[in-house]
């Protein structure tokens, strides 16, 4: 794994409808929160990184709560809308899922993706609004991109889903794609996923899964049990 850099700035349609000082604030408060999480974070610490007053501050945002709560929402909108631009080259399943496992793990494993798990989770009884669009956000929208293309591929015989229905599968492909790595990065904090280490993750997951549920797979296990 190597260094991690700063995190590194994310717009979206969000901040795209703030302009001047206030989308000032907005990002200057994104790299604090993002940073320090909520409870160390200050409106002092804000009003200094987005170099303004405090009274500029709160003329656009009524308290700290309220500019997390639109960070974190500009977060998320940014992370579906880069889900949503995927584009697939290839009508194959197992390219269709590594193009969605990589996409993903770029996201939840870069700086700002690792910072705005924390802040969500360490904050998510105090705004459980919040959690459930970040959930909604992130993990719901790459479930059922692939919970779609499973299903396609179940229609065209590719993959055997009678037992677990796609959306089950979708779920535990995408659990399979996260869990490790996301774990190792939460607790190797100092450092990030490198390049080689999310495609050897991506492959390994994919080639799995593809192994417990391809047609094809199933057919050569099949056949070499018949012949030993």
């Amino acid at each position: 794994m190597r260094q991690a850099n700063p995190p590194e700035s994310v717009s979206s349609p969000n901040e795209a409808k703030l302009s001047g000082k206030a989308l000032t604030v907005l990002l200057a408060a994104r790299n604090v929160f993002l940073a320090h999480g909520f409870s160390a974070a200050t409106t002092d610490m804000i009003q200094r990184e987005a170099g303004v007053s405090k009274s500029t501050v709160y003329a656009h945002f009524a308290n700290k709560e309220t500019l997390f709560a639109a960070v974190i929402e500009a977060e998320c909108t940014a992370h579906t809308q880069r889900l949503k631009e995927i584009e697939f080259h290839s009508t194959l399943l197992g390219e269709a899922l590594t193009t969605l496992a990589k996409t993903y793990l770029d996201i939840v494993l870069s700086p700002s993706g690792l910072a705005l798990f924390r802040a969500v989770v360490s904050e998510g009884l105090r705004f459980p609004k919040l959690a459930q669009t970040f959930y909604q956000a992130g993990p719901q929208v790459i479930t059922a991109m692939v919970s779609e293309q499973l299903a396609s591929a179940a229609a065209s015989g590719e993959v055997d889903l009678r037992e677990i229905g796609p959306d089950t599968a979708a779920s535990l492909f995408i659990n399979l794609v996260r869990s490790e790595p996301q774990l190792r990065c939460f607790t190797h904090p100092e450092a990030t996923a490198s390049a080689v280490q999310i495609d050897h993750w991506v492959n390994t997951t994919v080639t799995t899964f593809m192994r417990a549920y391809g047609c094809g797979e199933k057919d050569k296990a099949i056949k070499g049990e018949s012949q030993l």
